[in-house]
């Protein structure tokens, strides 16, 4: 039983790394460097301030930027749920396992269905983040 918890939760805590991650990497994309949304080659110094200038005129965050943050958002919760969900799955299929060994093979096909239709939701809310970056 305790080992059951045990799975649950490393599972909900490397999914829900995985989720900060990703967020971060989007985040990332759109507020830092040369690589991000904002970046744009200038070839002066002077250019440069200018367009800080203007950036922070307009507010900081431009329709690009929104929708990476609503991408990354979508996607983030969606794995944290999914996370949270495969756990728990995981969690009772074992403790079932448990109680009745002779019925393991029904007990991990039902909890495999299971999980292929969360990670079925997870999937479709990657799909309504990659269109709204590329479609909206």
């Amino acid at each position: 039983m305790k080992r059951a918890i045990k799975i649950k939760y490393a599972t909900a805590a490397v999914m829900a790394l995985v989720a900060l991650a990703s967020l971060c990497v989007v985040l990332g994309l759109v507020f830092g460097g040369s690589g991000s949304v904002f970046a744009e080659e200038t070839e002066t110094p002077a250019e440069a301030a200018e367009e800080v200038a203007e950036v922070g005129e307009a507010g900081g965050i431009t329709d690009t930027g929104m929708k990476a943050i609503a991408a990354a958002i979508a996607v983030g919760v969606a794995a944290a749920a999914g996370a949270i969900g495969m756990a728990i799955a995981i969690a009772k299929s074992n403790e079932s396992i448990a109680r009745q060994p002779e019925a393991k093979a029904d007990i991990r096909s039902s909890m495999m269905l299971g999980l292929v239709f969360i990670e079925t939701a997870i999937i479709y809310a990657l799909i309504v983040a990659i269109l709204l970056i590329f479609v909206l």
